[in-house]
């Protein structure tokens, strides 16, 4: 069916709103329409040119990514050569350049187009009559690759130039680069999945911009800062680079808003060490600074050399990887008792500052990179960023070098290491009496929710642990007035209310116990089912997996978490002690977990202040009748119970038809089931 001249303004009209609300979400960061109202713009875009084929144009919006993937990338020769930059490392060195380029021109004073050197890949882009035909990488400065349908997929390279005065034929240069958020996503990803991590930024761009399935480029977050033009034919050009700039947005492209015109020497220093101390707060990679002489009529008269001209110089930020030596390989303890192999390095300059240590990350990191004790290998350091081991030099490895293995036992505590089935981190089961993980442990036991003693915070607890009188929870039952008294901002008095508070967190109940106990992936509703199912904790401590998996909620996962927990002597050990020390509740009914459940399989979410219960009873009331307490509403809430003051859940609820009950309907809803 052909299509109706009706139906072919609507979609040159779509296609125009498309474009111009890209430009401002992609290039303008600056949105002008909610993401659903842009969705459905596409949508109805779509839906027209799959009526009518015949409707579709090469610069559609829905044309960014088709097509199979290519067998290769064909050669493009570039009309104009794209040339490299001579670096400057050092003042002394700008300053030469700035004084050859002003003898050459005889002139006193020099202007100059200054903006920050991307770390990425430099493409060329060719634009006939406004319509984006070819995209190609630098190659070697004179070939490169036709890369079309990956730069088609970049969302911030318009299809379609806009604005007045276009050219005929018009090449800009541009940098592909990856933000710092998209490439540290693209490793989290890649981790999850047991895939190779890129090593930067720049190689992330290099590697997805190269794919032959444009598919995958369109996968990565990609972005394009244009700093020039090429070939071009028709049209009126300024007479500044720091004009050109400025046309070239115009047209829809691009352009960093870094970018700066600067005089003399002294402005080119003076925004080089503005943007160094902004470096690390950017969204993408730097290496430097370039400076072109503002002047396109003074870039004619300067002229090139066989590869660089002598109109434009990169200076060079110190540089953020650097060689060295790994002298060891120890293993570090984090506070949730994560085990982390870290490089011990002989000291090198990376960026500007001494690294004599880099992260490796985990055992599966260390596998994969092959990293041992002698390796050679090349340090990355960006910004505040804990340094890390990028990848190894295997060529200049010493003979008889052995593959790096993680301890059985924890360096602090000696406890059993254990690596769950689907988790890449080994973490220490001595999570009671581990040395790195003490003060954690100790907070948690304390807190509210678990052991609830009063008066017991951080930074008592921080005291306690500095100055060595705590080691593990059942030593809290152990300490006197005389020494909380010695601890500072405590005198008697307050050490006595102390002491009375922790008398009075003796008595508890199993799921408060157990939570208390920190045991990973264990959180107050799974600790009530384990209660509840097991009845005592001697049945919980001598469960095996399978045992542990028959409770409701309790997968793989927590399973091996708890058995490890419960496997590990110097756990046992602090148990028996807290227990000897008077720590106690009341039993629970023999398989507890065999009586009715008229709320299993039920979500509430509890908001507001509540007059006749605190919201930690209304939670265990719900919990003893299996129901899930969520802490935010989602399509998967059955009840939203408000009290007082119930803030923005009563909000999202309403958007999401939850049902809500006050609390004289709540406690009818627990009155009912209880009976």
């Amino acid at each position: 069916m052909v299509a109706s001249a009706e139906a072919a303004r609507q979609a040159a009209a779509l296609r125009d709103e498309i474009r111009g609300h890209d430009y401002r979400y992609y290039v303008l960061a600056d949105p002008s329409v909610p993401d659903s109202e842009y969705d459905r713009l596409l949508q109805e875009l779509q839906a027209l040119e799959q009526a009518h084929p015949e409707l579709v144009t090469a610069d559609s919006p829905t044309q960014r990514v088709a097509g199979a993937p290519a067998a290769g990338f064909a050669t493009v020769r570039h009309a104009v050569p794209m040339l490299s930059l001579d670096n400057a490392f050092g003042e002394q060195e700008l300053r030469d350049f700035d004084r050859r380029v002003r003898e050459r021109l005889e002139s006193a004073q020099v202007d100059y187009a200054a903006e920050p050197k991307l770390d990425g890949l430099a493409v060329s882009l060719q634009y006939w009559d406004g319509l984006l035909v070819r995209g190609a990488t630098r190659g070697d400065g004179t070939t490169g690759e036709d890369v079309t349908a990956n730069i088609r997929t970049i969302r911030s390279v318009p299809l379609r130039l806009s604005g007045r005065d276009i050219p005929v034929t018009l090449e800009v240069r541009g940098e592909v680069f990856m933000p710092k958020a998209g490439f540290a996503e693209l490793n989290r990803r890649a981790l999850e999945r047991g895939e190779r991590t890129f090593a930067n930024p720049r190689n992330a761009a290099a590697g997805s911009l190269r794919q032959l399935d444009p598919r995958i480029t369109a996968a990565r977050p990609l972005e394009i800062f244009c700093y020039g033009v090429g070939e071009h034919a028709g049209g009126g050009f300024p007479e500044r680079q720091s004009e050109l700039l400025g046309l070239l947005a115009d047209w829809g492209l691009r352009v960093c808003p870094e970018r700066r015109r600067v005089t003399g020497a002294e402005g080119c220093l003076d925004y080089y060490r503005e943007l160094g101390e902004r470096r690390d707060r950017l969204d993408y990679e730097i290496d430097g600074v370039v400076y072109k002489v503002d002047r396109l009529a003074d870039q004619e008269r300067l002229g090139t050399l066989s590869r660089a001209p002598r109109w434009a110089i990169a200076h060079k930020f110190p540089a953020v990887e650097a060689l060295t030596r790994v002298l060891a390989i120890e293993v570090q303890v984090g506070r949730t008792g994560a085990l982390t192999p870290v490089a011990k390095l002989e000291p090198v300059t990376v960026g500007g500052v001494t690294v004599t240590s880099a992260t490796l990350h985990n055992a599966a990191e260390v596998e994969r990179k092959d990293v041992r004790v002698g390796d050679t290998v090349y340090v990355r350091r960006a910004g505040d960023v804990i340094p890390e081991v990028v990848r190894v030099l295997p060529e200049r490895r010493p003979a008889g070098s052995a593959p790096f293995r993680m301890p059985e036992q924890c360096p602090a505590c000696g406890s059993a290491v254990v690596q769950v089935e689907g988790e890449v981190v080994a973490r220490c089961s001595g999570a009671l009496v581990c040395a790195a993980q003490r003060k954690q442990a100790l907070k948690h036991f304390a807190s509210r929710r678990a052991m609830d003693i009063e008066g017991l915070g951080d930074k008592l607890i921080e005291q306690l642990v500095d100055r060595a009188l705590v080691h593990d929870p059942a030593e809290l039952y152990q300490l006197d007035v005389p020494t909380l008294a010695s601890l500072e901002r405590m005198g008697e008095k307050s050490a006595a209310k102390l002491l009375a508070a922790l008398e009075r967190s003796k008595s508890t109940t199993l799921p408060r116990f157990l939570y208390a106990l920190g045991i990973r992936e264990v959180g107050e509703a799974t600790a009530q089912q384990l209660a509840e199912h097991f009845g005592a904790l001697e049945r919980i401590i001598g469960a095996d997996e399978a045992a542990l998996q028959a409770v409701q909620d309790v997968g793989p996962v927590v399973a091996a978490h708890v058995h490890a927990f419960f496997r590990e002597p110097h756990n046992l050990e602090v148990i028996r002690r807290l227990r000897e020390a008077g720590v106690g509740w009341e039993e629970w009914p023999a398989r507890q977990s065999e009586q009715p459940r008229p709320l299993a399989d039920t979500t509430f979410v509890l908001t507001g202040t509540l007059t006749t219960m605190t919201r930690e009873e209304a939670k265990s009331a719900l919990l003893a009748l299996g129901a899930k307490v969520a802490g935010s509403v989602s399509q998967s809430t059955d009840y939203l119970v408000a009290g007082d003051k119930p803030g923005s859940k009563l909000n999202k609820a309403k958007e999401l038809d939850v049902k809500t009950l006050d609390e004289e309907s709540f406690r009818a809803l627990l009155a009912r089931h209880r009976s």
